[in-house]
């Protein structure tokens, strides 16, 4: 998922309300992206184009370690957005592009899907790597395994109830766990269980709101030896805000977090903070800087 969204028993779109955020739940629950590119782009949304680099360049250092391809597990992955620009030469705003066009819109959700597995196929890149993707949404998830994004993908909730069986063993092998939106929503219940699969448990990156703390995340990786590290004091552009009531709320939230809303969410977006969390020694091997 790449606008945050929540996934505990309360719903969703509750949980959007609750904490002063507009939902975008209905969003993630059609037959393919289409309208979430249409929604989401017309308020400039951009967090997945900062993840690209900042993702390819962590999965080519865990290739590295591995001499193989390092597997990734994409955390409310949606439609496989980050996987189309984890392995595909494509950018942000091709997809953007693609999806809103006349020629996009002709087509009936079949036919995008025909239409949309050719364009990967042809864009695959030679350093991908297999990729599962977790998230609530069954809709999104079929349509990104339809066109080839995804290499496996498990509609659960963990913040509601523990992994399935056969996620649990896809946890064991995922090397590196991403996540651009919903770490907002999410607390240790989703992480720990697939930690506690891998051994050693594989890195994580998450792009976080600013609206609220990552810490009880954070000090959950830590209980399996990873440490966060939060990459300086860079901010990236999430999105615009829909109104001066959601942008009064960021700001109320991001002064209550501790951080400064001045230059950044005074200036009508929402920002994200990046958080990579790793045990010692790599965090020592391979300066967070030169990865960012």
């Amino acid at each position: 998922m790449t606008e945050a969204r929540a996934t505990d028993a309360t719903g969703p779109t509750q949980r959007s309300a609750e904490v002063g955020r507009t939902p975008f739940d209905d969003l993630y629950e059609q037959p393919d992206p289409r309208t979430y590119f249409r929604v989401l782009g017309a308020l400039d949304y951009r967090t997945p184009h900062h993840a690209q680099g900042v993702f390819r360049r962590l999965a080519a250092v865990r290739s590295t370690q591995l001499a193989r391809p390092a597997s990734v597990l994409d955390i409310c992955c949606s439609y496989g957005i980050n996987a189309a620009l984890l392995n595909h030469d494509v950018t942000w705003d091709d997809l953007r592009t693609r999806y809103t066009s006349p020629q996009a819109d002709a087509l009936g959700a079949t036919e995008l899907i025909e239409w949309d597995r050719a364009y990967y196929a042809a864009r695959r890149r030679h350093d991908a790597v297999p990729v599962a993707g977790l998230d609530v949404s069954a809709p999104a998830l079929q349509y990104a395994l339809a066109v080839g994004l995804l290499d496996e993908a498990y509609a659960e909730n963990l913040e509601a109830a523990p992994p399935s069986p056969a996620l649990r063993r896809a946890a064991r092998h995922t090397r590196l766990i991403t996540i651009t939106g919903g770490a907002s929503f999410l607390s240790p219940r989703t992480f720990l269980p697939l930690l506690a699969e891998a051994d050693p448990p594989g890195w994580v990156a998450a792009f976080v709101l600013r609206t609220g703390s990552y810490q009880p995340i954070a000090a959950s990786l830590l209980s399996h030896g990873l440490i966060t590290e939060k990459a300086d004091d860079t901010t990236f552009l999430q999105r615009r805000f829909t109104s001066a009531q959601e942008q009064h709320y960021a700001v109320d939230a991001v002064t209550a977090a501790g951080e400064d809303p001045h230059g950044r969410e005074t200036e009508g977006y929402f920002h994200t903070a990046l958080y990579v969390s790793r045990p010692k020694e790599d965090a020592d091997a391979f300066p967070l800087a030169a990865l960012t």
